[in-house]
């Protein structure tokens, strides 16, 4: 059997769990984290009868229909819908007005596979020690003069072509408030801190938490010995910035709209086709690997469960105490810039609406129910 990739029809993620998940989870499971099987398991049963039904009865019509209910677990590419979106309205209502920088921070590639293994722990001081970098040289008066920044860390674990590369972007203001909390000290536009001075305080910093969590030993030392990679860039106002990084706060390693094709292969085990855009390049080519390697490349980006894979520090954290309004005035008046104040309705961000498949009428929520029994006359009598 093949699966086309279709303008109507094309074979999801979730169909490539449902196929050949149960046979990944009988030859693995032993070797996967629990937080792996869990979202293996969500996403074979996401919108299936297993997890029972949402009803809806059309307002026009009186008609009901029964939806399979959905897994709402995070690493499912059907459930994570307009939250990107509304991520995104909310921190452009933080946006200062100055200049940004996106500042990536990586883990060097001999060290993935022990970070791979040691997710929590390590993906833990990567926030840490990225941001203890910055601190650290933002302080001194050659750059910005003050250890007061802010920055919103993102952290991303996969390549473009599904391969574990874990690292962090930090969207940081161009700037700090001054130690005595009086005025802004503002960076230069196009430069923050040097890059070069920052994979050295970085390395140093993330070997010292290994240290303190024990790890330190099971560490390849030829990584202590090589340039860690800091990537600073200027990103004029971030909200380009913040546009890029929405999708990664909620999508998965790949999208549905990625697949282009299912086959059962030549050994009758699968295979998937996906589209991916090379370093480098504009233009996307397809790639294709086993069902098998395309569920593991896909379950390695699992984060530990509750973990956040987005932080605020400094005055953007949530328990900062600095008023938003006076901080951007006060910025605006450093820059010499010219202030307007505005008052904007925010958006509302509606749930969509469910049609009515029969009749196109507005359909309401009656509740849930669980999954359905199977009927006795579906049932084997011999």
């Amino acid at each position: 059997m093949t699966h086309q990739a279709t303008p109507n029809e094309r074979p999801t993620i979730n169909d490539i769990f449902r196929t050949y998940g149960p046979a990944y989870l009988a030859k693995y499971q032993d070797r996967m984290s629990s937080d792996q099987i869990k979202a293996a398991c969500a996403i074979m049963k996401c919108r299936t009868p297993d997890l029972g039904f949402v009803l809806y009865k059309c307002k026009l019509c009186s008609q009901v229909h029964q939806v399979p209910k959905s897994c709402g677990n995070r690493h499912c590419p059907t459930c994570q819908g307009s939250k990107a979106k509304a991520w995104l309205h909310e921190q452009l209502d933080r946006i200062l007005p100055c200049p940004y920088f996106m500042i990536t921070f990586t883990v060097p590639e001999e060290m993935r596979r022990f970070v791979r293994s040691h997710p929590r722990e390590c993906y833990k001081a990567l926030f840490k020690a990225a941001y203890d970098t910055l601190v650290q040289l933002a302080k001194d008066s050659k750059f910005v003069g003050s250890p007061n920044l802010a920055m919103t860390g993102v952290l991303h674990t996969w390549g473009r072509d599904l391969n574990y590369h874990p690292h962090v972007h930090f969207l940081v203001p161009g700037g700090a408030i001054s130690q005595d909390g009086q005025s802004w000290l503002p960076s230069r536009s196009n430069f923050f801190v040097p890059v070069y001075a920052a994979s050295k305080v970085f390395r140093a910093k993330y070997r010292t938490l290994m240290g303190r969590a024990g790890l330190l030993d099971q560490i390849p030392s030829c990584v202590w010995k090589k340039a860690w990679l800091v990537n600073s860039q200027a990103v004029g106002d971030g909200r380009g910035a913040l546009r890029y990084l929405a999708p990664y706060v909620f999508r998965v390693a790949i999208g549905n709209h990625r697949i282009l094709r299912v086959t059962e292969g030549a050994d009758r085990r699968g295979e998937v086709t996906f589209s991916y855009k090379p370093s480098g390049t504009q233009r996307y080519k397809a790639m294709t690997v086993t069902a098998e390697e395309f569920i593991r490349r896909f379950l390695q980006h699992v984060l530990p469960s509750g973990f956040q894979k987005v932080r605020h520090f400094g005055f953007l954290h949530k328990r900062s105490k600095t008023q938003w309004e006076w901080l951007a005035m006060l910025v605006t008046v450093t820059l010499n810039m010219v202030y307007t104040l505005t008052v904007l309705m925010k958006p509302i961000l509606e749930k969509r609406s469910f049609l009515c498949p029969d009749c196109g009428g507005e359909m309401m929520c009656l509740g849930f129910v669980g999954a359905l029994p199977v009927p006795h006359s579906a049932l084997d009598s011999s």
